[in-house]
């Protein structure tokens, strides 16, 4: 059953929000009271590490491990978000993982993982939540994208690939849910300091920010922002594939 103290709240979804820009994400918005619902694929202790995190703001979470790649897992997920909080309105699809090695060593495993774990799972959680916010006639959805997205990156085809397909799949669905009152964008992030980024050296690092215009890496919390912002209050920006990255590309 649905508590009316939740009901009366907006909901928010972060898909792999278990640590890094998900993390941040999921608590810029449980600092402004949302509903949050929480996502990890495997690490049970530090989705439930987050989960206590954001409850420190006093507001509701719900956190579900599994992976939005399986239709069936996120079915099940949004069957309970059903039960404690009615619909959501916001769905940040940030669930991925990343592959680097030339793609003649790459397996057909390895592949379908990339693009399971970073293109399905935006259709998964997308089918399930747009009925609703269908019928409210209300709703956001930002995807979290890459520049890599845009331009491709060597030794990363199949993450490439996964990240323009989202930039092309947020553009079609903005044009379809438009009518009906809901924005569809996604961020295109450029470097950003996360866990994703530590298998580089120091020196690298060092490199990777002087390639960049405002001479560093981004951080989880300046996603945090632009996300939020973009769920604010604007029905006319849809459609757009925003660049974070610092002047980089």
């Amino acid at each position: 059953m649905i508590k009316a103290n939740n009901i009366n709240k907006k909901t928010v979804l972060v898909t792999g929000s278990s640590r890094g820009i998900g993390k941040a994400i999921a608590i810029r918005y449980a600092k402004e009271g949302y509903n949050v619902v929480i996502n990890g694929s495997s690490r049970r202790e530090t989705l439930l590490q987050t989960k206590s995190d954001i409850e420190e703001y006093k507001v509701a979470c719900m956190a579900y491990l599994g992976d939005m790649g399986s239709y069936d897992k996120a079915k099940e997920m949004f069957l309970m978000i059903k039960e404690q909080f009615g619909h959501i309105d916001v769905l940040v699809n940030n669930a991925g993982i990343s592959y680097i090695g030339l793609l003649t060593d790459m397996s057909f495993e390895d592949w379908n993982r990339i693009i399971t774990s970073n293109l399905t799972s935006v259709y998964n959680c997308c089918s399930l939540a747009i009925p609703d916010m269908v019928r409210e006639k209300s709703g956001n959805i930002i995807n979290i994208s890459s520049v890599w997205g845009n331009v491709g990156a060597s030794c990363e085809v199949a993450y490439s690939a996964s990240k323009g397909g989202m930039n092309a799949f947020t553009k079609a669905l903005a044009k379809e849910l438009a009518p009906s009152n809901i924005q569809v964008n996604a961020i295109a992030c450029g470097a950003i300091d996360t866990e994703m980024n530590h298998f580089l050296t120091e020196e690298e690092l060092l490199q990777l920010s002087n390639e960049i215009p405002t001479g560093r890496l981004g951080r989880a919390e300046e996603v945090a922002d632009l996300v939020y912002q973009l769920s604010q209050n604007n029905n006319y920006l849809t459609g757009q594939v925003i660049g974070l990255d610092g002047g980089w590309m």
